[in-house]
């Protein structure tokens, strides 16, 4: 399925999260609230309008992985898949 977010909207898929750390010790989903989070962005709008009727250009595109906050964006599910949709504002950085 293709996605064609609107604006500065954009579609990511999360990497999975590392429950276990390297000596063993498992980690519960409620041990750390502010828990920042990993994805890949699959779809990207092309921009927010500005005053004079400009589209301002995305600063990610389709396959950055970004990091954002893990209550920023909403989740939804598309044919029994996970995604999150959110704003471009919602991304906090740009992994290289």
């Amino acid at each position: 399925m293709n996605f064609k977010p609107l604006s500065n909207h954009l579609f990511i898929e999360v990497e999975p999260e590392e429950k276990t750390t390297k000596s063993g010790i498992i980690i519960p989903d409620t041990a750390d609230k502010d828990k920042k989070i990993i994805g890949k962005v699959v779809a990207v709008g092309p921009g927010k309008l500005n005053d004079k009727g400009d589209r301002a250009p995305m600063s990610v595109k389709v396959a950055d992985i970004v990091l954002f906050k893990k209550y920023g964006p909403d989740e939804i599910e598309i044919e029994n898949k996970k995604y999150l949709v959110g704003d471009e504002e919602d991304i906090l950085a740009i992994i290289e």
